[in-house]
């Protein structure tokens, strides 16, 4: 029997996007956690940055997270009044989330953290390897996209 032929996995695209996102994420965990935030925190605070106003349910299924767990971290933040739920102008049933004005001194240290992770991620890339590198990744991301429709 033929010695199964190994694929080298250190040129295997799937293995380093986790790699670098696994690296990018303990990284970045080292570094909020100097800020005084949780991975679970300012990913949360990350993705209402970028979509503030969304629903609990709608934020749970972005972020790929079970409504309850999502829920009680929502909740603990809310006592810290870094974020406010705010009743939907149409259904009464459903609430929208917002960050506080309490937050924002953590939110432009977390955003300085994510541009000083990203520069060094890149590290001496040149400047159209970085956009070419951008553009692939976009690339990538649509076709996947296309491939859950």
């Amino acid at each position: 029997m033929k010695a199964m032929e190994r694929e080298n996995l250190d040129r295997n695209f799937g293995f380093l996007l986790h790699d670098v996102s696994r690296l990018m994420r303990t990284v970045f965990d080292r570094r909020g956690r100097e800020i005084g935030l949780t991975r679970s925190q300012w990913w949360v605070l990350t993705m209402l940055y970028a979509k503030e106003g969304v629903t609990q349910s709608e934020l749970a299924d972005f972020m790929d997270l079970e409504k309850p767990t999502l829920g009680r971290l929502l909740d603990r933040m809310q006592e810290k009044e870094w974020i406010e739920r705010r009743p939907d102008l149409h259904d009464r049933r459903v609430n929208r989330l917002f960050l506080t004005e309490k937050v924002q001194e953590i939110m432009r240290a977390l955003r300085k953290t994510a541009a000083d992770v990203r520069k060094d991620a890149l590290g001496n890339m040149a400047p159209t390897e970085r956009e070419d590198f951008i553009d692939t990744l976009i690339k990538i991301k649509n076709n996947l996209s296309n491939l859950n429709e």
